[in-house]
Parts: structure tokens; C-alpha cells; sequence
């Protein structure tokens, strides 16, 4: 073969090497392109009716409408949404499994579990916040009444001469319900028996029945059985009044608990890995469906403050909620029951 030959044939070999990068690289643009060809689930790792699944139910058919597939709720609660978030850490990472995680699985239970069955960091990569809450304490109106207990002064006084006779319902150890309770009683200077539970809903229907004595719910969660009177509010746990209930007062403000704040906050995550087109994609149309007034209205009326930031910004709320966290934990001494 001459020399001119051997030229044609780099030229040719080189030509073929551009095209076969340029056609793995068209495939792969094609693949997340196509995303999604089925339906997408959303894991919420705890039962229906908590604000977990509430906010989760929201912005599924939002999804559903911009993408033109179903984002499908799966429901799978326990162990204080660590069952949940372990099925999406080892599901597949290719944009089809999603968790909605909260505070609990992604700030709090680090420090609170001596081992953990997934690592909040490493094995996820964060979409975006979908909304923040205040958590709201309550108790059954018509024991609060029988008990004489009308404000957070009162109920402190109670418990302080009866400890351990008052027992604290939450939606499982390690969530926001679990250590807003926990920071109040060492606050506070109160023992109360805490109560976990599978989820919110559960707890709910015990403490509506009187079984629990006091809860320091999600707002949204709690709001329907507040405004029908079944539920007395006697403080929420932000730093600041609800926009949903300003005759309310903070924590702070009514029990006289100087820096008192636990605040909830819930988003979507995806397995490690998970193709940042679709990650990014998933965050823009959940902030444009949080945008709308209609969607933004409903979440406001709960207590809920929509969200929608991007996926760099919610990694370094999460970092940081693992710092407070971990100082909560350790202040209240509060452990996985």
C-alpha cells in the first residue's frame, strides 16, 4: 500500500472513529430524550393521608401532564420512612423510581438510627423541594378543655407535675413530628411517653379518638380536623406566624421557649446515578407546576410554602440539615424507639 493509501485509510479509520462517538453520543441524547417511555413511581415511604403523601399527590398528575406518562404514588411506610427511602437507594437509576423524602429520611434519621439501610448522601441525587411546613401542636379539643388545658403554658404546668402521664403521638422516629416533640420537651423540662407510629394518618385517628394526648403534626395534615373543631391548635413550631393560621401563635411566642423552631420541609429525589437531563427536567416542570396559582393557593391554604428551587440548592439544605439535626438529636437526647 502506497503512501497516499495509508492517508486515505486514517482518514477513513479517524472518519469512522468521529462517527461512532458522534453516534453514541446521539443515542444516549436520544435515550433521556425518550424518558419517559412508561410510567414513573413516587415512593412515599409513608401510609396515605400524611403530607408526605399529600404533597406527593399534588404534583404526580402535574408531572403526569408534562411528561405524558403516569407518576404513580407507591405508598410503602415503616421504620420512620427508612423502608421507603432504602427501596429507592437500590432501585434502578434510570429516572423511573422517585422518592418524595422529607426532613426525617434526609436530615434527621442519620443521627437519630445507629445504622442506617441506605446513606441520605451518596445514594441520592435531589431534584427539588416541593414544600416546606410548619408542624402545628395539638391535642383533642374536648380533652384539652377537660384537662383545663387552653394554651402551651398550661399544658407545660401539667405535664411538669405529672410526668410521664401525658403521652406524645408522632408518625415514626426520626421524623419532624418525633423531634419537634422531642426539642419541646427538653425545652420545656417535660417527660411524655413518646408513641410512634406507621405514618401520620394513624396517629391522627388515635388523637382524634383520645387515645394520644398531643401531637406536633405537619400543618397540612392536621388542618382539616383543626378548622372542624376536632382538633385544638395550640402553637406551631416555625419561628414565624402561619400565613393558614395567624391567630396561632409560634412556640416560641406562647410557651415563652426562647429559639424554639422545627420546621418540615418535603422534595424528590432520585437514585445516585440518575441522568442529570432528567433530574433537571423534573425540576423545572415541578416548579412550573408550583407556579400556577391554582396549585400555589391549595398548598398556601394547608400551611404549605411551595418550593420548586433547583437541584444544587436543595443538596445544600439537605447538607445542612444534617449539622442541625444532628445538634437536635444530641441536645434532646431523643433515640430510635
Amino acid at each position: 500500500m502506497n503512501n497516499a493509501h495509508l492517508a486515505l485509510a486514517r482518514r477513513l479509520s479517524l472518519s469512522a472513529a468521529v462517527l461512532l462517538a458522534a453516534g453514541l453520543t446521539a443515542a444516549s441524547a436520544w435515550a433521556q430524550s425518550s424518558w419517559p417511555s412508561r410510567p414513573v413511581r413516587i415512593v412515599v415511604p409513608f401510609p396515605p393521608g400524611g403530607t408526605t403523601d399529600i404533597l406527593a399527590r399534588a404534583v404526580a398528575p402535574e408531572l403526569g401532564k408534562a411528561f405524558g406518562q403516569p407518576f404513580v404514588i407507591e405508598n410503602r411506610g415503616g421504620a420512620g420512612g427508612n423502608v421507603g427511602a432504602e427501596i429507592v437507594a437500590k432501585s434502578a437509576n434510570d429516572g423511573y423510581t422517585l422518592l418524595m423524602g422529607t426532613v426525617g429520611t434526609h436530615g434527621i434519621n442519620r443521627a437519630l438510627y445507629d445504622k442506617l439501610p441506605y446513606d441520605p448522601i451518596k445514594d441520592f441525587v435531589p431534584i427539588t423541594v416541593v414544600a416546606a411546613v410548619p408542624n402545628v401542636m395539638v391535642m383533642n379539643a374536648e380533652k384539652a378543655r377537660s384537662l383545663g388545658i387552653n394554651s402551651v403554658q398550661d399544658f407545660i404546668s401539667y405535664a411538669k407535675v405529672r410526668p410521664g402521664k401525658l403521652n406524645m403521638a408522632s408518625s415514626g422516629s426520626g421524623t419532624s413530628i418525633h423531634m419537634a416533640g422531642e426539642l419541646f420537651k427538653s425545652q420545656a423540662g417535660i417527660f411524655m411517653v413518646h408513641v410512634p407510629y406507621r405514618g401520620s394518618s394513624p396517629a391522627l385517628l388515635d388523637l382524634i379518638s383520645g387515645t394520644m394526648d398531643v401531637m406536633f403534626d405537619n400543618l397540612p395534615s392536621s388542618m382539616q380536623h383543626i378548622r372542624s373543631g376536632k382538633l385544638k391548635a395550640f402553637a406551631v413550631t416555625s419561628s414565624q406566624r402561619s400565613s393558614a393560621l395567624p391567630d396561632v401563635p409560634t412556640i416560641e411566642e406562647a410557651g415563652k421557649l426562647k429559639g424554639f423552631e422545627a420546621s418540615s420541609w418535603f422534595g424528590l429525589l432520585a437514585p445516585a446515578g440518575t441522568p442529570g437531563d432528567i433530574v433537571n427536567r423534573i425540576q423545572r416542570e415541578v416548579a412550573r407546576a408550583l407556579s400556577d396559582p391554582s396549585i400555589k393557593e391549595k398548598l398556601q391554604a394547608q400551611g404549605a410554602i411551595p418550593g420548586g428551587i433547583t437541584p444544587q440548592e436543595f443538596t445544600r439544605l439537605i447538607d445542612s440539615e444534617h449539622v442541625k439535626w444532628a445538634q437536635v438529636v444530641k441536645i434532646s437526647g431523643a433515640k430510635a424507639d
